[in-house]
Formats: C-alpha cells, sequence, structure tokens
C-alpha cells in the first residue's frame, strides 16, 4: 500500500524524498519531515514518476518557479511541448504545468513524466471538457475516470478547481471582467446548466483516496481569482478562499498534501494582505500564486507587471510563484517567452529569498558583485542568472576575446567606467582608500540550491539532450 509523503512525515518517517530535499535546501531532514508533517510544504512526488529529483514547496524554503506549458488545437504540437519542456527545465523552473487543451494529450503527458526531472502538474479538468465536448457534457464519472488515468500517468499534482460553489456564482455579477479562471468558467457553466453544485466538490473525497493511492498533491485552484485590479479582494475570490481552508483540511484527513493557489491581478497595496489571508484560512498551506500582476495596462510585458507582484508576494510568504510570459493575455507562449517568464520569475523569487533572509540566498548577489568589481568578465557570465544572454548582450558590442580581460564595457567606455576609476584612486591613495575585499565562496555556501548558479535547479540526467529533442520523428512520438 503506498504511504504518502504526509502520511510518513506523520509518523516520523523521514522519506528517501526528505532527504534529497534537505541536501538540496540545505536543511536538517527532521526539519523537513516537521514541515510537510504539519502541511506547512509539499513534496509534489508521484510514486511512478521515475525520473522526478524531488522537490519541496514551502514559505520556509526558497521560493519556487512553475512554468506553464501547454498545445492548443491551433499551436504546437509533442515536439513544440517537449521543446518548451526543456527550455524550461533548462532555464530554472522548479515545476513544470502541462496546460495542453490540444491532440495528443496522453502521449505529451507520458513523454514529459518519462524524463522531466521536476514535478509534472495537470489541470485534468481541461481534458473532460475536450473528451466531453462541451462543459455541459461533462460527468461525475468522467471527472474521475480522467483524474485516476492522471494519476497513474505519474502526475504529481493537478489542479482541482472544487473551491466554486453554486452560491458563489451570483457575487461575481458586479465584477469589470466576470470568471477569468479557464477551469472556474468551466465549472461555472456546467452549475447553470445543471442547477446542481459542483460536482468536483461533491465527489472530493473520492478525489482525495485516488490521490493517497498514488500520492498526488492538490493543487486547489483558485476559480474566482480576479482578472483586473477592479476586481481583487471583492466577495467572490474571498468566499471562494474560505471554501478551499474547508478542503485542506479535508484533504489532510485523507493523508493528502495540499497547496492553495492565488489571485491572478492585484494592486501593489493588496499582495501582503492576499498572502496573509490565504495563511490564516487554510492554516499555513503552501500559497502557489499566480503573478500577482500590480497593473493592468502592459499587454507584452506583464511579465514584467507580475514578477513586481511576484517578487512582493514571495518576500510576504508565497511559497512558489507561477510564472507570466510576454504573451499572457495575447497567444500561446513559445519557447522564447518561456525563457522570458522565467527569467522574470526568477528574479523574483530570488529577491523574496534575499528580503526574507534565507540562509545564504545573498551569496549569489555578493559573489557576482565581487567579479564584476573585479572585471572578471567570464565569471561574471557564469554567474549570471542566465548566462548566455548576460555574454550575448556584452559581444554584441565588445566581442573580441581580448575585451574578456577589458576594465571596461561599452556602456561607459575606458574613460568614464565608474568602477575602473574607483579602482585607481584606492591604488593611488596609498592607504588612505583601503583595497576592497571580496571571498565568496558559492561552492561552500548553505544557500539553498535555487540560490546559487547556474541556472537549472535539478538533476537532469534522465533529460534528452538538445539533439534528442529535436531528432525525434513523428514515429517516435505518435500523431493521434
Amino acid at each position: 500500500m503506498v504511504q504518502t509523503q504526509l502520511e510518513a512525515a506523520r509518523e516520523g518517517t523521514i522519506t528517501d524524498a526528505m532527504n534529497r530535499v534537505a541536501v538540496r535546501e540545505n536543511r536538517e531532514p527532521e526539519f523537513v519531515r516537521e514541515q510537510v508533517a504539519e502541511g506547512q510544504a509539499v513534496i509534489p512526488a508521484n510514486t511512478t514518476h521515475d525520473a522526478l529529483d524531488p522537490m519541496i514547496i514551502g514559505r520556509e524554503f526558497a521560493t519556487k518557479v512553475n512554468a506553464n506549458i501547454g498545445n492548443s488545437e491551433t499551436t504546437s504540437d509533442l515536439e513544440g511541448e517537449l521543446e518548451k519542456l526543456h527550455t524550461a527545465v533548462h532555464y530554472g523552473a522548479d515545476t513544470v504545468m502541462d496546460l495542453g487543451t490540444g491532440s495528443d494529450l496522453d502521449k505529451i503527458r507520458e513523454t514529459h513524466i518519462e524524463h522531466s526531472p521536476v514535478p509534472i502538474g495537470t489541470v485534468p479538468l481541461y481534458e473532460a471538457v475536450k473528451q466531453a465536448g462541451s462543459p455541459e457534457a461533462i460527468t461525475t464519472a468522467l471527472l474521475l475516470e480522467i483524474i485516476d488515468k492522471q494519476a497513474e500517468q505519474g502526475v504529481d499534482y493537478m489542479t482541482i478547481h472544487a473551491g466554486i460553489l453554486a452560491e458563489h456564482l451570483p457575487l461575481t455579477d458586479g465584477r469589470k471582467t466576470g470568471i477569468v479562471s479557464r477551469g472556474g468558467s468551466i465549472m461555472a457553466t456546467w452549475m447553470e446548466a445543471h442547477g446542481e453544485q459542483n460536482p468536483l466538490f461533491q465527489v472530493y473525497d473520492e478525489i482525495c483516496e485516488i490521490f493517497a493511492a498514488h500520492d498526488v498533491t492538490f493543487s486547489l485552484g483558485d476559480s474566482l481569482r480576479p482578472g483586473c485590479l477592479a476586481d481583487a479582494c471583492d466577495e467572490a475570490q474571498y468566499a471562494e478562499l474560505d471554501t478551499l481552508g474547508e478542503l485542506t483540511r479535508r484533504a489532510w484527513d485523507h493523508g493528502v498534501q495540499v497547496m492553495v493557489e492565488g489571485p491572478g491581478h492585484v494592486p501593489m497595496d493588496k499582495v501582503a494582505e492576499n498572502v496573509e489571508r490565504q495563511q490564516a484560512v487554510c492554516d499555513g498551506a503552501p500559497f502557489y500564486v499566480l503573478g500577482p500582476l500590480v497593473t493592468d495596462v502592459a499587454p507584452s510585458y506583464d511579465h514584467i507587471t507580475s514578477a513586481i507582484g511576484a517578487a512582493m508576494a514571495a518576500q510576504a510568504g508565497a511559497a512558489m510563484l507561477c510564472y507570466v510570459t510576454p504573451k499572457e493575455h495575447l497567444g500561446l507562449p513559445d519557447e522564447n517567452d518561456v525563457r522570458d517568464g522565467l527569467a522574470a520569475y526568477r528574479i523574483a523569487a530570488h529577491a523574496g529569498d534575499v528580503g526574507n533572509g534565507r540562509p545564504s540566498a545573498r551569496d549569489w548577489d555578493d559573489a557576482l558583485s565581487e567579479a564584476r568589481y573585479a572585471f572578471d568578465w567570464r565569471e561574471q557570465f557564469r554567474l549570471a542568472l542566465d548566462p548566455d544572454r548576460a555574454r550575448e548582450y556584452h559581444d554584441q558590442t565588445l566581442p573580441e576575446d581580448n575585451y574578456k580581460d577589458a576594465r571596461f564595457c561599452s556602456m561607459c567606455g575606458v574613460e568614464f567606467c565608474s568602477m575602473r576609476i574607483d579602482q585607481d584612486a584606492r591604488d593611488r591613495a596609498g592607504g588612505e582608500m583601503d583595497r576592497l575585499e571580496s571571498g565568496i565562496d558559492l561552492e561552500s555556501s548553505p544557500a539553498a540550491e535555487v540560490n546559487r548558479p547556474p541556472v537549472g535547479t535539478h538533476e537532469s540526467a534522465t533529460l534528452p539532450s538538445d539533439e534528442e529533442w529535436t531528432d525525434r520523428s513523428v514515429e517516435e512520438v505518435g500523431d493521434d
């Protein structure tokens, strides 16, 4: 019989996954066990996901970042999705959610799980709509069948939209953007058509039993999250949050791990309030936030508007940030969008860790600053969050190798480089201005792995090489 990480932790057992997490986070295994036992952290680790390198999500650990990928009926295929997964893992995603709604969903999902060293999440409701043909045609039996199938395939966590109830729907009538959650709109349509309560809420205990059998983690969906600043912190959003608190405790009763999803668009002065309210209502279960976006005016730049809110949420106690790409609200992200979204969110997560004083989180910053002051360009590139892009931008104007030893860049040039001027002044001062000291050794730093370079925070021995991703033939991947 499968024992979940939560059940093992409650019994006092430190699992292999907990030991691995302790190494990665530079924390004591017993502390990891205690956090999982109390529901304050989750280790999404389906028992059949053999390629997984276990990780932990919780406010007492390094802030994590999720990358959403997935195809649609009109855009992307299996090879495209595999390339997105490869890009996401390479650039530091801690988890990946497959939100595909197009063709070949089972094959894509199985291939991701076969190769991904990071946890894979899904939203089974999307596949239910695809199979049923419309939201109204979904049946409870179909929902349970799909959830059970995905659990058997090895999905580590699933977004379940069980918190939106029939009595919540009238609360959305005065909103500016209505129900913007894809899953929330589907369940609202079903309830309006059938005049019945949310079927996911009605069979929630059965879903818990499926999750317990495979150690799948709940990601309780925020179906009524605000889709614009005007709708933030309204009665509908908070009514659903109260239900999510109840569902959290019911899942814990079944020995199932839980994290709770958070709002999308929230003004800056309300970000901390949202985190604090979720932590109180859901008894400290990890908060997994989308953004939040702190302004509505920047389509094509929403990876920036949302990273601002994400950094604030991380410092307030959010455990995982769901990235937003430049394509948010505009189109399906491609590989470059995944890269840009992850860069913005890795910055936000790291900034939150530094702001919260996570053990040695700032060592990375200090090491890069020392390399910058020493004009050690190669070390700057190595330490950069995105080494390839840092090198590319430098080499656009000074590409020759001799400039890798130069005491200037093209921004200030030789005469106006402040750091060169400062160094020369210290050399001439004859002791009146001391030389600056350095000495950060990142190899021995107690910082968590996600707070150390280079990008990519998981073991990736099972991940195919770039060539393997691109060389797959149609015969290998199928075309149903």
